[in-house]
């Protein structure tokens, strides 16, 4: 296994577990040079298995007699349920059994059994919860959507790093644009916390391009977009239910008359393609950054094609480096000092 990256896949997480997460495994596997490891309940997992072909010596199934729920408080549920599937994951990230863990599961589980057990990178002050968002070039990276809601100003600069790092090498970008949301793009706008962390990046020898405003998000006016995780919920949840609205509207204005039923028609492939567009499934989930291995949080819904998205990402990541790529610039990056 040495010659491939390994995932492990919490086989348990999420609310179509387990059947769509073992679909979207087996699709990876057929797709992807990779190694997977599912936890979770053995006769579950290997039952839905069974249904697919896939090459068998690429995945192991370790068995996993608890489950963490939504409805389980995270940091308990991380210290009791010791046989769940995502601790198991977190183990095998921690002793260098898998390069990666994907999961469907809580993100407050996740994110704390990946800060108490994986750990953090030396030098990072707190991982954030890194999203892809669709604009009109493609997708922007934000951060943090949720993970730390409360932040201070050299947490946002280090979001930034973090963030330049993993589109770089990810997603190809050379010299990725970075924006600090504020509430105008002027320098002197908000409040201490995005003045003070605007201090930082304009002197981080980052591509740092100022100010933005959430509604220069869908142009892509930014490769990285940065703020606390408050903010980026808000914006991350508004998307979501925005696009879905959205593309409701829309259709229910193209059934509405038979004129519209033939330009509904002609216009199926481009509606068909903005609509893939919003589709989380295409990235395959959020890597929690500036931990010791990547975890990657998949959308709670997710099908077997977000899972297998999820691999991909994690994947090109490994074989990437960018844990070892984060540390580096984390540790050559020199704080100012009182900050």
């Amino acid at each position: 296994m040495a010659d491939k990256p390994v995932i492990a896949i919490d086989a348990m997480g999420g609310d179509n577990a387990p059947a769509e997460i073992v679909k979207g495994a087996a699709e990876a596997l057929n797709a992807f040079d990779v190694h997977l490891i599912l936890l979770g309940k053995q006769t579950l997992v290997e039952t839905e298995l069974h249904k697919y072909d896939y090459p068998k010596d690429k995945i192991t199934v370790v068995n996993c007699n608890e489950t963490i729920d939504a409805t389980d408080t995270p940091t308990t549920a991380i210290k009791q349920k010791k046989d769940s599937s995502m601790v198991a994951g977190f183990n095998l990230l921690k002793n260098g059994g898998a390069d990666a863990l994907v999961s469907a599961g809580s993100t407050g589980a996740l994110l704390a059994g990946a800060t108490f057990i994986v750990g953090r990178i030396p030098g990072v002050e707190r991982p954030s919860l890194a999203t892809m968002l669709p604009n009109q070039n493609g997708f922007s990276l934000m951060l943090d959507s949720g993970a730390n809601v409360d932040c201070k100003p050299s947490y946002l600069a280090q979001f930034a790093r973090m963030g330049a790092v993993y589109m770089e090498n990810v997603a190809g970008v050379a010299s990725p644009k970075v924006g600090l949301i504020n509430i105008g793009t002027e320098k002197e706008k908000g409040n201490q916390l995005v003045k003070e962390a605007y201090a930082l990046l304009e002197s981080s020898g980052l591509n740092f391009t100022g100010n933005i405003e959430a509604r220069d998000i869908p142009s892509g006016v930014c490769d990285v977009i940065v703020c606390d995780g408050f903010i980026g919920n808000i914006i991350l949840k508004y998307t979501e239910g925005f696009a879905q609205s959205m593309f409701g509207m829309i259709k229910k204005e193209l059934m509405k008359d038979t004129f519209s039923k033939i330009g509904a028609l002609l216009s199926k492939r481009a509606y068909a393609n903005l609509k893939k567009s919003f589709d989380y499934s295409e990235v395959g989930g959020a890597p929690f950054l500036g931990l010791k291995a990547l975890v990657v949080k998949a959308h709670g819904s997710s099908d077997a094609k977000a899972i297998a998205g999820a691999v991909k990402q994690a994947v090109i990541f490994t074989e990437k480096d960018v844990v070892n790529k984060i540390k580096t610039n984390i540790q050559t990056y020199e704080k100012p000092q009182g900050v």
